[in-house]
């Protein structure tokens, strides 16, 4: 691992503190300003999921390991989803008490652990980008990651906001909801660099893990509040970023 990499992989998942920031400066952003955030997120992990992990995955690999890996990501994600305590600001999930009948004193802790579920899946994929083509397909991945993780970050504290929580304390959630990327990222990269065998199937698992977070999450909660236009429309602008961001890094 170069420094260049090592700097890449740390900076990708502690851009959440920027988008942690802003939300000082905003206070109270609007629900439409939220979903929007939210729908370009989606639209960048989607196109991460695609371009960077499952193209790479089968160029290296038999198209059963990516199609294996790719299974057991999503089976992985969806065990966390199931028996992680966890709720969610703006949906409510069968099984999970909605985040309005808990405690206060329990909701950020709870709302904090859905989004580092949430985040898990990105930092493999960095790691994972870094490991299988070097800079070539890990800058991209990680320029993508880190861009769509500023509003992230923000709309992370926005909800932690509408629960309840007071500003600098969810500016400051919203920085640390990302502080799990980097060690998902060195730990996927130094799994499958000493294990190429695997790594198709490694950056299939990673894939299958951020398509469940889109599905599950992402497009669900962008879409709850009645503003699926806007959603849509900035998913749209995330994927054309990403695979520009590809494209012309890759």
């Amino acid at each position: 691992m170069t420094p260049e990499e090592l700097l890449w992989m740390m900076s990708a998942g502690l851009a959440t503190g920027l988008g942690g920031l802003a939300l000082l400066a905003a206070r109270s952003p609007s629900e439409r300003v939220v979903d929007g955030l939210l729908g370009f997120t989606a639209g960048v992990m989607l196109a991460a999921t695609s371009f960077s992990l499952l193209v790479p995955g089968f160029d290296r690999g038999a198209a059963w390991e990516v199609l294996l890996g790719f299974g057991l990501g999503a089976v992985a994600l969806a065990l966390l989803d199931r028996f992680v305590p966890h709720a969610h600001a703006r949906l409510a999930e069968r099984g999970h008490v909605p985040v309005d009948r808990v405690a206060e004193h329990r909701r950020a802790a709870l709302l904090v652990s859905a989004l580092t579920i949430h985040n898990i899946p990105e930092g493999m994929a960095v790691g994972l980008a870094f490991a299988a083509g070097g800079t070539e397909l890990g800058l991209p991945v990680a320029l993508a990651i880190g861009i769509q993780n500023i509003p992230e970050g923000f709309a992370a504290g926005a909800a932690l906001l509408q629960a309840g929580v007071r500003p600098r304390a969810a500016a400051l959630a919203g920085f640390l909801t990302g502080i799990v990327e980097p060690p998902a990222a060195l730990a996927a990269f130094f799994a499958f660099e000493f294990a190429d065998t695997f790594l198709a199937g490694g950056l299939g698992f990673a894939a299958g893990a951020m398509l469940y977070v889109v599905c599950d999450e992402l497009i669900p909660e962008s879409h709850g509040r009645g503003h699926e236009q806007i959603a849509t429309a900035a998913l749209i602008v995330g994927f054309a970023l990403m695979m520009g961001l590809d494209t012309s890094l890759g």
